[in-house]
């Protein structure tokens, strides 16, 4: 059986919904969580268009690319992201790096749902 967790962006700031996305997404908000074991959890985050965040956060917030090639790191802005792929790729970021770094982290993912 798949749950389904809801959470509305309307007013929120990014990282705080991004944190409970990764919470749920990880099985930490049910029962029976287990670390070595992807739950059946669906995260729809709505809404996102309407998150809160300054001019402060969307300019001097920085996201790391690194091409494994020397001089090949590369850093973007919030709102660069978000001019050249939206809020989604904003959110699909966060939540991202906030889950762990392990074999299921990408099964994980395709359980996260963004709706503008």
């Amino acid at each position: 059986m798949k749950t389904i967790i809801t959470i509305d962006a309307k007013g929120n700031t990014l990282g705080r919904v991004a944190s409970q996305a990764a919470k749920a997404l990880m099985g930490k908000t049910t029962a029976d969580y287990a670390p070595n074991v992807a739950p059946k959890v669906t995260v729809e985050i709505l809404n996102a268009q309407q998150t809160k965040m300054t001019e402060k956060r969307m300019k001097e917030t920085l996201h790391e690319r690194y091409s494994g090639y020397p001089g090949g790191l590369k850093m973007t802005t919030n709102a660069r992201i978000i001019e050249c792929k939206g809020v989604k790729e904003l959110y699909r970021l966060a939540v991202y790096n906030m889950l762990p770094a392990n074999k299921l982290r990408t099964g994980m993912m395709k359980n996260l749902v963004i709706k503008a």
